[in-house]
């Protein structure tokens, strides 16, 4: 059963760990997110079977009953509420699944694919690496910089820092 039907808007946290509270769904955003594009349902269920059974991704390791048990659970299941969230979209005719609206919204939470925490922490770093520089600059008594006090400039550089994290936070 899905969170939410006739979507209009993007997932709520609470609907986004309803999905992702569930390994097979994790694992079929996780694998879709890898390909970048569109993946096999075939491919994802062999992924996901090698995962549970502890063995190799080679289809010919994987247990046939698991494989089976999987597909179908993806076709009838998971597969059908992801769709129905947005999450993924999936072509029937050709057996593939393709990110669908709201794939970004649940790949956030997925870990090691949060975009954009690397820009805001190397925003921060070169804030904080130029803001040290001026403020040693200061001390000094480098013209122009030292006629600023460096706990001035401190208090400039955090409030630089702080400022950009309440924007990201207001996103």
């Amino acid at each position: 059963m899905s969170v939410q039907t006739n979507r209009s808007s993007s997932l709520a946290e609470s609907e986004v760990f309803h999905i992702l509270g569930n390994d097979r769904r994790r694992a079929i955003v996780q694998l879709l997110a890898e390909e970048s594009g569109q993946v096999d349902v075939s491919d994802v269920a062999n992924e996901i079977a090698a995962t549970e059974s502890e063995t190799d991704t080679d289809a010919s390791s994987v247990p046939n009953n698991l494989y089976k048990s999987v597909y179908v659970s993806l076709q009838q299941t998971h597969l059908p509420q992801l769709e129905e969230d947005d999450v993924i979209e999936y072509d029937a005719d050709t057996k593939t699944i393709y990110p669908g609206p709201n794939f970004e919204d649940v790949l956030t939470y997925v870990d090691g694919h949060d975009d954009g925490a690397p820009e805001i922490l190397q925003f921060h770093f070169v804030a904080c690496v130029l803001g040290l520089a001026v403020i040693a600059l200061a001390g000094f008594d480098v013209p122009i910089l030292s006629s600023v006090d460096p706990v001035l400039w401190s208090v400039l550089v955090l409030l630089v820092i702080g400022a950009s994290s309440l924007y990201r936070i207001l996103e």
